[in-house]
């Protein structure tokens, strides 16, 4: 092809500093047998050779004939540390209780992407995105406690003072950790129960259950624990960050989303593309209309043009009752400026 036409190299290309020269590098393919230094990630998780794998030090192999267990991996693996057996316990306990959630949303979605004929890695990931801001409020939950949890340690506002603020600030979050939903349901407080018998209750369980009792006096319905505050709770004081529970119950989840897949598969098989009709019954929207003609459409069509922000406003409530327009969905987004950074 000749040589490449010179051109100025955008940006900092020129810049001393950079590791390769790029007015001089290799175009097309590199020759096998080339000298430049390989692209390669250095990781402190872990590596393997033909012998073994090695995970923050430790020899999975040698782990698993000494009778450690799954739980205790994980603590190796987000901690690089070896747990108390109460700890692997109560990690275990928590894992039991995140795998499976019946016929909830999350395995219905499953199973409805289950009937297209996919993977299963498709249809454990389609559950998990199913689940509450996609297990992003644990993430949540977790920043909430550390921010008033730091205003206490930091002496900015008393312990009574800062629950307050946090149950003012957050009753009305998904992401609160006290709700409705377990009200005749004790799972979430027998967390709490487990782990004080465990002895692994340490700063967050404390914390947490002060403002249950709190959030019952303050809020003008009943509330209580529910298992996004027990199991937030309970694995912070494990050790494990907001951010490391989120990923952690996700793919814990995902095995019980498996199961659902291949029930589904085995016992009622795929759909194919088009064979499922859906009866009238199951409609409930405007009754059926004639298609006007064209010329008709100038006369019918409703635009929507407003000439006031008031007249905007009294469209945008019509719209409201229209279901499928989107008009009646609140959308929050927190300034990533305000968020506590851990």
């Amino acid at each position: 092809m000749g040589d490449i036409k010179k051109r100025k190299l955008p940006g900092n290309l020129y810049d001393p500093r950079l590791r390769y020269d790029y007015e001089n590098r290799e175009h097309g393919t590199v020759p096998a047998d080339t000298t430049r230094e390989p692209f390669k990630w250095v990781s402190e998780v872990a590596y393997k050779n033909v012998h073994r794998i090695v995970a923050r030090g430790y020899d999975t192999t040698e782990l698993v004939e000494a009778g450690y267990g799954f739980a205790d991996m994980i603590f190796i693996d987000f901690q690089s540390r070896i747990p108390l057996i109460e700890e692997s316990e109560m990690l275990n306990y928590l894992l039991i209780l995140s795998l499976e959630d019946g016929l909830s949303s999350p395995a219905a979605i499953s199973r409805i992407v289950a009937k297209s004929n996919v993977y299963l890695t498709q249809s454990a990931g389609a559950s998990i995105l199913a689940f509450g801001h996609a297990y992003g409020a644990f993430s949540a939950f977790g920043n909430m406690l550390n921010k008033y949890l730091d205003m206490v340690e930091n002496e900015e506002k008393s312990e009574e003072e800062a629950i307050d603020l946090l149950i003012d600030e957050n009753k009305d979050k998904e992401h609160f950790g006290i709700s409705e939903l377990m009200l005749k349901d004790p799972a979430a407080k027998r967390i709490f129960e487990r782990a004080e018998k465990l002895g692994v209750s340490r700063k967050y369980i404390p914390f947490m259950k002060k403002v249950v009792e709190r959030a019952k006096n303050k809020i003008d319905k009943p509330v209580d624990l529910d298992m996004l505050g027990g199991i937030g709770s309970a694995m912070m004081d494990l050790g494990f960050t907001s951010e490391a529970t989120w990923s952690i119950i996700a793919v814990t989840r995902s095995f019980g989303a498996g199961a659902h897949w291949l029930e589904e598969v085995e016992r009622e098989g795929y759909i194919r593309y088009g064979e499922t009709l859906t009866p009238k019954e199951d409609y409930d929207g405007p009754s059926e209309k004639p298609v006007p003609s064209l010329e008709e459409r100038s006369k019918i069509a409703k635009p929507f043009k407003s000439e006031t922000l008031e007249e905007w406003m009294k469209k945008r409530e019509e719209l409201k009752k229209l279901f499928g327009s989107g008009h009646s969905i609140v959308e929050e987004i927190e300034d990533p400026r305000k968020m506590q950074k851990k």
